[in-house]
């Protein structure tokens, strides 16, 4: 749609980037990915190169001599090459692949995932692929590498200006000399070339961070869509909650008639009691609220006539430990008994005898 990318406001949730991590979506530079291990084993080669070069010379005369005795070469040469060019190339691999293990690492962490080799008609779709090819994404990826180019270009023409003098008195040496000295030089240059493309690709993970940043980018709506599906629809939320309520109120109207006495702080906590010593080993919260929830309890026991007694530390007490349809504690049953003995007297009921039933 026409200015939808603008309309990108806010920052991608947790949410939004955990599943663009698992369809293989994130932000990582080839350039650094290939500049690291090729400075490393520039590096290694710095320690291991003498070393290589050694073992291959021996390999090579070793081979040489075991070739005048056998009449078959071949495996004289392939072992010889094999032990004595192995440990220092194997040094040298180790290191470049380390190198290589680390730098994906650091970029993306541990990430294994089949989502960007699954089939797709928009991969292979003709539009899509010429809309992608002069996008201003696409123009912008390609001025980015000419530039590249240029610095990378510019770099190797100083280099090899500063290294004039020594090319030109490589003219005047003998062979052994000159290849020691090109060797030598050429080395200076990659290095130097190595660690100028580390630090482009450097620069290029910080582009390429900030852009997959933006790309990731949400309009309001989609936050909202995704808050919807995360939480559930508000609308669905407030129709459980009330059919919730209904529900509990439809059990306060029938348990709270059950109580003897409602005991109150007195307007934010409500717990009605029932005790019937014949049925009962010790007293039973038949209901409890908090709030609004409280006063409607207090509502019901004033419709059906039941006692109200204020007692807030008592109240408070009820309503932290003892769930609906559990029994008293031991702790409270004096404190119980107490406002019980009252009701009692109050109302005139008989403790020994059921709720309801009449005298003969």
């Amino acid at each position: 749609m026409p200015g939808y990318a603008d309309e990108r406001t806010e920052p991608p949730t947790p949410r939004r980037r955990q599943e663009s991590r698992r369809r293989g979506q994130v932000a990582r530079s080839q350039d650094l990915t290939a500049a690291v291990p090729l400075l490393a084993g520039f590096v290694a080669l710095a320690f291991t190169g003498h070393a290589l070069f050694a073992s291959l010379v021996a390999a090579i005369r070793r081979a040489c001599d075991g070739a005048n005795n056998e009449t078959n070469a071949l495996w004289p040469v392939e072992g010889a090459i094999w032990l004595e060019v192995g440990k220092p190339m194997g040094v040298f691999l180790a290191v470049v692949m380390g190198a290589l293990v680390v730098t994906l690492l650091s970029q993306v962490g541990f990430l294994f995932t089949f989502e960007p080799l699954r089939p797709s008609l928009n991969k292979i779709n003709p539009i899509n692929g010429l809309q992608r090819l002069f996008s201003t994404r696409a123009m912008m990826i390609g001025v980015i590498g000419v530039g590249k180019m240029l610095v990378v270009g510019a770099l190797a023409y100083t280099l090899l200006w500063g290294y004039a003098d020594e090319i030109l008195h490589a003219l005047i040496l003998g062979f052994p000399d000159v290849f020691l000295h090109s060797s030598s030089v050429v080395f200076r240059f990659s290095v130097a070339l190595a660690a100028a493309l580390v630090i482009l690709a450097l620069i290029d993970l910080s582009w390429q961070r900030y852009r997959h940043f933006r790309d990731l980018h949400m309009t309001k709506e989609e936050v909202k869509d995704e808050l919807r599906s995360m939480e559930g629809d508000p609308r669905i939320k407030r129709r459980r909650r009330e059919a919730q309520m209904q529900l509990y109120m439809q059990r306060l109207r029938r348990e709270v008639p059950k109580a003897d006495v409602v005991v109150t702080n007195p307007t934010h906590y409500a717990v009605a009691i029932a005790y019937d010593s014949q049925s009962m080993p010790a007293p039973r919260v038949v209901a409890k609220g908090g709030d609004w929830m409280a006063l409607r309890i207090r509502l019901l026991a004033q419709e059906y006539g039941i006692p109200v007694v204020e007692r807030p530390p008592l109240a408070r007490a009820l309503y932290d430990s003892v769930d609906v349809g559990e029994y008293i504690p031991e702790r409270l049953y004096r404190a119980i008994a107490e406002i019980l003995a009252f009701v009692y007297e109050l109302t005139g009921r008989d403790p020994l005898r059921k709720r309801g039933a009449t005298a003969a």
